[in-house]
């Protein structure tokens, strides 16, 4: 509503809408400003009535009179926090007042404090100004003073003016500093805080990619094999099929099982003493293509390796694993989609990079299928991306085409 009527409100303030208009409430002052003020006046009627003033022999007034001043300055002290701005105005021209009187070293003191509290309360654009204008006010007043009295004790009348002015305008200006910069390192170190925790979070969810990545590629594979292979068993009620797709469902079991124990190893933490885990490449390529054949007769799948890399230069090991993966995925997604037909496998490596291509039968499978997620494909483009490489998957007429290109040198980029 505020921002609409184009109007602010102050700290404190309590504006309300009444016909139109806006009226603002004083705030409620602050106690401890509340009792500054009661005993700043009383402090001065005291010094008063015993007779202490600063200039006893000045009658331009009623002595009375500086009674004034005292209470009006006594009274701007409840606004040293909400408005310290009226304060100091206010309470300058009380102190000049002051000086026409027989005059109260309460009421100097007085303004001193609401000098202090423009400062560390004001606005920042009035607490940079304060110290600076006090102190050539300062400066001018001692010059113009030494200028006309010519007398030393013209210097006394230059530094009462700093300790009323300037010296509680540069304690402020101090403090305020202080302040500022302690808001300033919390919100740094709240910060840092906060980019920790994404870091952290970031590192988290990457890593729980990466075991899905794992566990999907290990794990998938075997278990595709089993449900198509006991989907067989039940549709096709004979003792050698299911002789047959039990001795599959086995051998798939015990691999995965293997699996899913290397990638509890590989979570675990490895201490000095534990031997450290195999990790596949593309040399068990050969070995994955055999068990694909096995998993893979019943659907009248055939499946060929075609191994173009030079002898003796493997890649880097994580692009050789994601190579693997890759592969395994392609393999896995045949297993589960092809039509009957020949899988070929080909790797290849030339000019740095190392290319991968699975070419599968693409159309209306009959027979037993297992269903799919999509989440093979994600998995196979995220290990292409995150080593700099590039993954695309498609069909192409009746061809079920996956093509990665990895960066076969030592050092891998990594997103």
């Amino acid at each position: 509503m505020y921002r609409q009527l184009g109007l602010s409100a102050e700290a404190g303030a309590a504006p309300t809408l009444l016909d139109e208009t806006v009226t603002t409430k004083l705030p409620r002052p602050h106690r401890h400003d509340v009792l500054l003020a009661v005993v700043s006046f009383l402090v001065g009627l005291v010094m008063w009535s015993l007779g202490v003033h600063n200039s006893p022999q000045r009658h331009l007034v009623p002595e009375w009179a500086a009674l004034v001043p005292l209470a009006v300055l006594s009274a701007m002290e409840l606004l040293r926090r909400s408005r310290p701005a009226v304060g100091l105005v206010v309470g300058t021209v009380g102190v000049v007042a002051n000086e026409f009187t027989v005059g109260s070293l309460a009421t100097v003191l007085i303004f001193t404090d609401l000098m202090y509290a423009a400062v560390v309360y004001g606005k920042p654009a009035a607490a940079r100004r304060l110290p600076v204008s006090t102190g050539l006010i300062t400066v001018a007043v001692t010059i113009g003073f030494l200028a006309w009295l010519r007398t030393p004790q013209a210097l006394t009348i230059g530094v009462v003016t700093g300790l009323v002015s300037f010296a509680p305008a540069l304690t402020g200006a101090t403090l305020r500093n202080h302040r500022e910069a302690a808001v300033a390192a919390r919100l740094r170190a709240e910060q840092t805080a906060l980019l920790a925790e994404m870091d952290r979070s970031q590192a988290v969810a990457a890593e729980r990619a990466r075991m899905a990545r794992e566990l999907h590629d290990m794990v998938a594979n075997h278990l595709s094999a089993i449900a198509i292979h006991s989907t067989a068993a039940l549709s096709i009620d004979t003792a050698a099929t299911s002789r047959e797709a039990l001795g599959v469902i086995r051998e798939n079991s015990v691999q995965g099982l293997a699996e899913m124990r290397r990638l509890i190893g590989l979570l675990r933490d490895a201490g000095a003493e534990q031997e450290a885990v195999a990790m596949p490449s593309l040399d068990g390529l050969e070995a994955l293509l055999g068990q694909a054949r096995t998993n893979g007769s019943a659907s009248g799948l055939e499946f060929v390796l075609h191994d173009e890399r030079p002898p003796g230069e493997p890649a880097a090991a994580p692009v050789e694993l994601a190579a693997y993966r890759i592969v395994q995925e392609s393999l896995t997604n045949a297993l589960k989609h092809a039509v009957p037909g020949t899988v070929t496998v080909r790797v290849a490596r030339a000019d740095g990079r190392l290319s991968v291509a699975v070419d599968s039968p693409y159309g209306d499978r009959p027979g037993p299928r297992a269903p799919g997620s999509g989440a093979g494909l994600i998995g196979m483009r995220e290990r292409a991306e995150l080593l700099g490489g590039e993954f695309t998957a498609g069909r192409s007429g009746r061809v079920w085409r996956v093509r990665a290109s990895l960066p076969a040198g030592e050092k891998v980029v990594r997103a």
